[in-house]
């Protein structure tokens, strides 16, 4: 499995399963702990709010047990936040966590919490990324490595290119900015990465969804497909021996073993609409919505950036990628115009180029290594950058028979 290097961004670790109670004395704070609540790094977590802060939380756990958080707000000295303090550590169990959410800048009171077992101090008023931020820390081992960054690529409808987007995505992370990648393909029964990269993998994604409790860290580094020093396959069967009739969890034990191995996952994400395909995109930490300059598309977009903007509210606005722009004769909706209509900023549009992607397809290439002067070629870099949050990208040099070795390079790693 490709080593760790560090993304230039830290990505926020989703929220272990665990439980957390809240004891607020503003309806300000209370309302900003529900936001964080339904924020996707905590949908393993269980919330419960109640008001009544540090009173409420003593008298809660005198004959209950409490659970893994317990986040108190007070509003300084009237709020007896020592002495409050000192009564919940009568009766809080060992190992629970307190989070204090406080309205007075006070070091000495920072530092006497501190002293008093603590976990975290923050400033009211809180925003909601703050927090989840604050509680993903609480459960992060000191020294670990941080999380890989999981970008989701899918099509506003089917045949918009959105696999080919994605796998050249990832093959231009790893190669321009030298960061170990995955690409998964989760079209089970019909996915196109093993045809892209010229691989033919014995096992891949099948194993690891279809057998949960058999996947661990061994076993996926097993499953991966060496692509280049520092991209890998998971690659899917693309047969119909089995219905791809999955659970809405069907892929978080993956997704979390491959965050944990490499700084940047590209998820390949078929067009189709069920539980696991939407707890995909909502939980992924970047989203490209591939689309073409045609209503069917735009309308899908439309529907799709609503919901995912009311399900990810601390999150930025999906990536739009306008695909295969400038078909001759074919009458199209205008850049500016399609933009317009969704109130949103493209983020690429990627000309229409038959010869191009067609030799590509068919030779097991990537775009960039048939024509790396491409239009195509240096829409992908400047797109790769951005996913990964850098603004320069590290150029390697090509030469007239880098298609070849590559090609060589793949057949070997198979």
């Amino acid at each position: 499995m490709p080593d760790f290097n560090e993304s230039p961004e830290r990505v926020i670790a989703p929220v272990p399963r665990i439980t957390i109670q809240a004891f607020c004395e503003t309806g300000e704070t209370a309302a900003s702990i529900e936001a964080a609540g339904s924020d996707r790094r905590l949908q393993k977590a269980q919330i419960k709010i109640q008001m009544g802060g540090g009173p409420a939380a003593v008298e809660a756990f005198r004959h209950a047990p409490t659970p893994n958080v317990v986040i108190i707000e007070t509003q300084g000295t009237k709020s007896r936040p020592l002495e409050i303090l000192d009564s919940l550590a009568e009766v809080c169990d060992e190992g629970t966590k307190v989070v204090v959410i406080g309205h007075v800048n006070d070091v000495q009171l920072y530092r006497q919490f501190i002293q008093r077992g603590v976990s975290e101090y923050l400033m009211a008023p809180v925003e909601p990324i703050v927090l989840i931020q604050a509680l993903s820390d609480l459960f992060t081992a000191p020294g670990a490595k941080p999380v890989g960054r999981t970008i989701a690529v899918v099509g506003a409808k089917g045949g918009v290119g959105s696999s080919t987007i994605a796998h050249n995505l990832a093959w231009t992370v790893a190669r321009e900015h030298g960061m170990a990648t995955v690409i998964a393909d989760l079209d089970i029964a019909f996915g196109t990465a093993s045809l892209n990269f010229n691989q033919d993998p014995p096992q891949g994604i099948a194993e690891a969804v279809f057998a949960p409790e058999r996947l661990d860290s061994n076993l996926l580094d097993r499953l991966l497909s060496k692509c280049s020093d520092n991209l890998s396959l998971l690659s899917a069967p693309a047969t119909l021996e089995r219905t791809t009739d999955l659970t809405e969890p069907s892929f978080d034990n993956l997704i979390d073993l491959l965050r944990a191995a490499v700084p940047c996952v590209v998820l390949d994400v078929p067009h189709t609409w069920s539980a696991w395909t939407r707890r995909l995109l909502i939980s992924s930490d970047e989203i490209i919505v591939v689309a073409q300059p045609e209503l069917a598309s735009l309308r899908n977009l439309k529907n799709l950036l609503t919901l995912l903007q009311q399900n990810r509210p601390n999150d930025a606005r999906p990536r739009i990628v306008l695909n295969s722009v400038g078909v001759p004769k074919r009458p199209e909706i205008s850049a500016g115009e399609f933009a317009k209509a969704l109130d949103a900023t493209l983020t690429a549009a990627i000309p229409y180029d038959p010869a191009l992607f067609g030799t590509a397809a068919n030779n097991g290439q990537m775009i960039a290594e048939v024509q790396a002067g491409a239009k195509a070629s240096d829409v992908f870099s400047e797109l790769a950058a951005r996913m990964i949050g850098r603004s320069e990208t590290r150029r390697v040099r090509g030469n007239l028979f880098e298609p070849l070795l590559s090609r060589l390079s793949r057949r070997r790693a198979s």
